[in-house]
């Protein structure tokens, strides 16, 4: 019987693969065996990133918002073998108060947490409905995708929307054998937060106000949650928003 935890003889393609969650998800997915392909702009963080996820790692440059670039590296992907694995993990944020927030900053993570996510899920959608084959499609949410927080307008409107994304599209394709889910994790201490959690105040709000564990999540918490819902272990989870968020949402 095949282990329902590994990913052997299956391609992964994960998208913002260059630093943070996306590294994490990267290299855990190698772990339970696939061959992973990892999508971000920037080269350096790429090469480092694919080094960690072992021999078989592909790095590819790509900007996840242009849809040619999308289109190409799921070709490339697929042309590397059995493409069964998105982890759509491209994202950003920037913070401010809603009343004078910079129409260029909402623009940007509209484009960046949205609609690459989206371009991501439609290629490989299309890709897996053409073969006929079966597969998984993971988002990257939040917990904020759930609430609201002050100081976040842009940010909880984009995971809110990837939520809704994600589910409307697991019930478009779960006839097809295409899943897709989400992982909404709490504060994760990346390259992306630190400069927010570095603040004692914003720190000690979040510890000790909003999370019931009193501790942030660990990259390899979300990791292990994204290889859950990537491999067979999960057959029967589609449309699902697992949060990994220390209990902020059950307040």
């Amino acid at each position: 019987m095949n282990d329902p935890w590994r990913l052997d003889g299956r391609v992964a393609l994960v998208i913002g693969a260059g630093r943070g969650l996306g590294r994490g998800c990267a290299v855990e997915l190698a772990r339970a065996g696939a061959r992973v392909v990892l999508v971000a702009r920037t080269e350096s963080e790429l090469t480092e990133a694919a080094a960690q996820a072992g021999a078989d790692a592909v790095p590819l440059v790509a900007d996840a918002t242009d849809p040619a670039d999308v289109e190409r590296v799921i070709a490339e992907a697929g042309g590397l073998g059995d493409l069964r694995v998105l982890v759509a993990a491209a994202g950003t944020n920037r913070p401010g108060a809603a009343r004078d927030y910079p129409l260029e900053d909402w623009d940007l993570l509209f484009s960046v947490n949205v609609r690459a996510t989206f371009l991501a899920c439609r290629a490989f959608g299309n890709a897996l409905l053409t073969r006929g084959a079966a597969g998984s499609i993971v988002t990257m949410s939040s917990q904020m995708g759930s609430v609201g927080y002050p100081g976040r307008v842009a940010y909880c409107a984009t995971k809110h929307a990837v939520d809704g994304m994600t589910r409307a599209l697991a019930v478009e394709w779960a006839s097809q054998g295409i899943r897709v889910n989400a992982v909404a994790p709490t504060f994760v201490e990346t390259p992306l937060t630190r400069q927010w959690l570095e603040d004692p105040a914003f720190r000690a709000e979040v510890l000790e106000r909003r999370l019931p564990t009193r501790e942030l999540a660990q990259v390899q918490d979300v990791a292990h949650a994204v290889r859950y819902l990537a491999c067979d272990a999960s057959h029967s989870v589609t449309g699902h928003i697992l949060k990994v968020d220390g209990g902020w949402t059950a307040w």
